[in-house]
């Protein structure tokens, strides 16, 4: 398979084109978006310079299962998968906020933690605590949410509340749909024997004001996955997780000397760790829905794509 990093269509009633760290997003005068979820792989707010095969097809399907598996709990921007790389969905004014959630002291809060802080988001972290250890309550720790470019800041809810970032009503209904979708998405993960750890949601508002799930859930790259089978032995002799996550990847990153800081280089990303990164993911897929992973071999994928976006949106029109 060939990585897809990089896409350039025409669609008709296209109004706008913007690329993410991992998404292409085309934007309709029908007020629809076609997301293409593209194979780079970002770390530490940087696109690293070679692309993943297969983990758009991944991320795609993910968020697409669980967007069907948490419609009741909020509605979403979806409308129809229309390509294994692809969503075609409606379009939403963001917040300006990530609503991140924990349930456990890892990666960025036991970082924090380590460095001697208390306190992450304007949330009290408890004394005594250890790597991966569980919180007695998933804590909500928000980020801005950045212009592209910029790193995303930790903020907390009172500081949210004073900017007037987002009104008081709608960031309550932020938090309490943050924490329905969090356990929902523990829930399944323990069906399938594993642990969500923490993940980040994005939110806005439709155009009929309407407050929806939008971007991706619970995918490798906006959550953590712990393998639950050895979590309390591992934790108790203090040793690493068993994990399913891009973790792994910052992790070999800062082996590396790369933690995104200004003057660092990407190390080299050989072949086979980039084998070993597609490989992480088509296991996660596998995992987290219990389906296999069919990785689409198209002989050409780009116009596969345009063929199948164009198809749905003549169907939508």
């Amino acid at each position: 398979m060939k990585a897809i990093t990089k896409t350039n269509f025409q669609f008709p009633g296209q109004t706008s084109f913007y690329q993410g760290k991992v998404r292409d997003v085309y934007s309709l005068s029908n007020n629809l978006l076609v997301m293409v979820a593209s194979d780079r792989i970002s770390a530490f707010d940087v696109v690293l310079p070679k692309g993943i095969p297969g983990k758009g097809q991944v991320l795609n399907q993910i968020a697409n299962f669980f967007l069907d598996a948490t419609s009741d709990i909020v509605p979403n921007w979806k409308t129809v998968m229309a390509d294994p790389m692809v969503t075609i969905g409606q379009k939403a004014e963001p917040f300006k906020v990530e609503m991140v959630i924990r349930g456990y002291l890892t990666g960025h809060a036991w970082r924090t933690y380590k460095s001697g802080g208390r306190e992450l988001c304007g949330v009290a972290l408890a004394e005594g605590m250890v790597e991966n250890q569980a919180f007695a309550e998933a804590i909500i720790t928000p980020t801005t949410k950045a212009d592209q470019g910029l790193h995303d800041e930790d903020i907390s809810r009172e500081a949210i509340l004073a900017q007037g970032i987002v009104s008081e009503s709608d960031y309550l209904q932020l938090e309490k749909y943050t924490r329905a979708l969090f356990q929902r998405g523990q829930e399944m993960a323990r069906e399938r024997g594993l642990i969500l750890v923490d993940t980040k949601y994005e939110f806005g508002k439709n155009a009929d004001g309407e407050i929806i799930l939008i971007d991706e859930i619970h995918t490798p790259d906006s959550s953590r996955y712990f393998y639950a089978k050895g979590y309390e032995e591992r934790l108790s002799k203090g040793e690493a997780q068993r994990q399913l996550s891009k973790e792994f990847v910052r992790e070999w990153l800062m082996a590396n000397g790369f933690q995104g800081k200004e003057g660092q280089t990407v190390p080299e990303m050989t072949e086979a760790f980039v084998q070993e990164v597609s490989e992480r993911y088509a296991e996660l897929f596998e995992k987290i829905t219990g389906q296999e992973f069919n990785a689409d071999n198209s002989s050409d994928p780009m116009q596969r794509m345009e063929e199948n976006i164009v198809k749905h949106l003549k169907q939508l029109a």
